[in-house]
């Protein structure tokens, strides 16, 4: 069994923040996967369901993000689970607006919810690391995370949901370089063959052929002459 959690704040005002991409991206997996309703436990929201052959229980934790680990250590010792078993979606200043990159252990990177995360189970964890951006300066970066996604960002946002479910057989399976290019097939899709581009076999239109040379006259100057009158 494994766990998968979203971070985020609890609560209508939070839904649309930033720092709520983790929640959005296990609401897309447990709506895309059919996954059991959502359900009061662990001192948070669950949902319980299977990604291919891997059950798998999806938490929200309810503590508001800066006391996330409470959530997450309390579900993972009543499974009887090691933080390698556990895979945290959250947002990430350091990615541009829609990448997404996965990372096995490491810091907190000053990210509340990992910190709090760290201070329960270690840092052995998984992560899928959710780019939304940075904006500028680190005085601006609280304001921005609990501000909702702009109305610019719907489009990649949505992508991003879509790939990163249609990826989570893949990652729940262990394969990595599956959930990456799953989330890659959404976020920048190949461009359509029949686009209007020049084909590369295609040859110049050759240039018209030279005119040939006139044929020397031969005529003796009196022919020449009595031509001119005839």
């Amino acid at each position: 069994m494994q766990i998968f959690v979203g971070l985020g704040n609890p609560g209508g005002k939070y839904a649309g923040n930033r720092h709520n991409i983790g929640f959005m991206a296990v609401d897309r997996i447990a709506e895309d996967h059919g996954f059991g309703p959502w359900r009061a436990r662990f001192q948070g929201e669950v949902s319980e369901g299977r990604l291919g052959s891997d059950k798998v229980l999806l938490l929200k934790p309810g503590t508001f993000m800066n006391l996330s680990g409470q959530a997450v250590g309390e579900a993972m010792r009543f499974f009887k689970l090691e933080p390698g078993d556990v895979t945290v979606f959250h947002d990430e200043l350091d990615l541009a607006p829609g990448k997404c990159r996965v990372k096995l252990g490491g810091g907190h990177a000053g990210h509340n919810g990992l910190r709090s995360i760290h201070q329960h189970i270690g840092e052995a964890y998984r992560r899928v690391r959710l780019g939304i951006g940075h904006p500028g300066r680190k005085d601006l970066v609280a304001p921005y995370v609990l501000h909702d996604f702009a109305k610019a960002d719907a489009e990649w946002l949505d992508d991003l949901l879509r790939g990163l479910s249609d990826g989570a057989p893949a990652l729940a399976g262990g394969d990595q370089n599956g959930f990456q290019n799953a989330v890659a097939r959404r976020v920048a899709p190949a461009r359509s063959s029949t686009s209007a581009t020049p084909e590369k076999s295609a040859r110049p239109a050759p240039a018209d052929a030279p005119a040939p040379e006139p044929e020397p006259d031969t005529r003796s100057a009196l022919q020449k002459l009595a031509d001119r009158f005839r």
